[in-house]
């Protein structure tokens, strides 16, 4: 996916994003479905779904490095640096795990390497892309439970309300993990049909889902 997006343009356009969403909470459970969407396309091609998804991760990114304790002055660094880190180990995302603990282990950790270079000690460290993955954080796992299954009833309604090009679109390539050719083979749709679909499911569930938290 080298040269899908050109990352010091997304990550400039990521800015309004994050005044926009400074003041708004949404929950992990709402955004979880519409993240992990936009970077299932995102790792099949899509450089739309790729720029969306950078820019859409940028208050998430923030929310993290302030309970890591960086001060207000220094969140841009620290979004810079993981957008950087998410565009260099990609690769590494396993669409059939979360993607939120993902991205929050590695925000942590450029959060951590910030502090420790102004002289302050991080609490703890992921030292490996690799184990990005492993890094859920348990103090809230109880409690987003039920977050959860309610963000899920609700992406199962969204998509539910979709067109039947689009609902099939999501089913098959982000639900079963398609390849384009394979779900063109099985819908007989063509893959430039199923693009534009998923991209056109991905911008209404993304409208729907999190204008629900505005």
């Amino acid at each position: 996916m080298d040269g899908i997006v050109d990352l010091p343009r997304a990550m400039a356009l990521a800015w309004p994003a994050w005044l926009a969403s400074w003041g708004r909470a949404v929950s992990s459970a709402t955004l979880e479905p519409v993240l992990a969407a936009l970077m299932a396309a995102a790792q099949r091609g899509d450089r739309a779904a790729y720029g969306q998804l950078l820019r859409d991760c940028a208050p998430w990114i923030m929310a993290v490095a302030r309970r890591q304790g960086v001060s207000a002055g220094q969140l841009e660094d620290v979004v810079q640096e993981t957008l950087l880190t998410v565009h260099r180990v990609r690769h590494s995302w396993d669409p059939a795990r979360p993607f939120l603990p993902w991205l929050s282990a590695i925000a942590a950790r450029r959060a951590i390497d910030l502090l420790r270079r102004h002289g302050r000690q991080g609490a703890r460290e992921v030292h490996e892309p690799v184990l990005y993955e492993a890094a859920a954080d348990e103090a809230e796992a109880a409690s987003e439970t039920l977050e959860r299954a309610d963000a899920a009833s609700r992406l199962a309604r969204a998509v539910a309300g979709l067109p039947e090009g689009q609902r099939e679109a999501v089913r098959l390539l982000v639900m079963a993990d398609r390849s384009l050719k394979e779900a063109a083979a099985e819908s007989g749709r063509s893959e430039g049909a199923l693009k534009v679909n998923l991209h056109r499911a991905i911008r209404s569930l993304r409208e729907r889902m999190l204008g629900s938290d505005g």
